[in-house]
């Protein structure tokens, strides 16, 4: 296992994009900021990632270290894939008075922005912030005249109901995903 993971490729993030991210007044005064993630985030990003998938693959009764290598080797494909796949994405963790909570990955470019990810640590959940992190992205595009874009897996019934609930109504249903969007004047 030891000689697989020592070939995997390194892990990094493209050069930040220029330009300053306004977040609106009601998430700053709540000490929530982003930023644009380093290479030093990785680590971070890895644990937050088993947190949250650890529980899919519990029932396979992995030795605690297999299903770890499998989590980190299944973050890993999905870094790639979003930084290769997306180039000009800006990946951004959000922050609490400092210390990441989450991270919001988006491409705002034409012809609809895309939200390619959104992921929050489970004690960050519950008070509207991820809520309140789309909506920021939803007034980026709009602001633009875009709409936006999104994916949601099948199973993941609670993000597709926060993403109806904020306009979000499925345009195409694939064989994991179903295809959501916004349209920038329904806000």
């Amino acid at each position: 296992m030891q000689a697989l993971l020592s070939t995997a490729p390194m892990l990094a993030f493209p050069p930040p994009r220029p330009g300053h991210l306004d977040l609106p007044a009601p998430l700053e005064g709540r000490g929530i900021g982003l930023r644009p993630a380093t290479d030093a985030d990785i680590g971070w990003l890895r644990a937050l990632f088993r947190q949250l998938r650890a529980h899919e693959f519990a029932p396979m009764g992995w030795p605690p270290q297999a299903l770890a290598a499998f989590l980190d080797q299944q973050f890993a494909m999905q870094h790639l894939h979003y930084t290769r796949h997306y180039e000009r994405g800006e990946f951004l963790v959000v922050e609490r008075d400092g210390a990441p909570v989450g991270r919001i990955y988006l491409q705002r470019s034409a012809p609809e922005h895309l939200l390619i990810d959104i992921t929050l640590d489970p004690r960050a959940r519950g008070a509207g912030l991820g809520s309140a992190l789309i909506r920021w992205a939803q007034d980026e595009a709009h602001a633009r005249g875009r709409g936006m874009r999104l994916h949601v897996e099948h199973g993941n019934h609670g993000a597709r109901r926060l993403y109806e609930r904020l306009g979000f109504a499925v345009a195409d249903t694939l064989p994991t995903h179903a295809l959501m969007r916004w349209e920038a004047d329904m806000r």
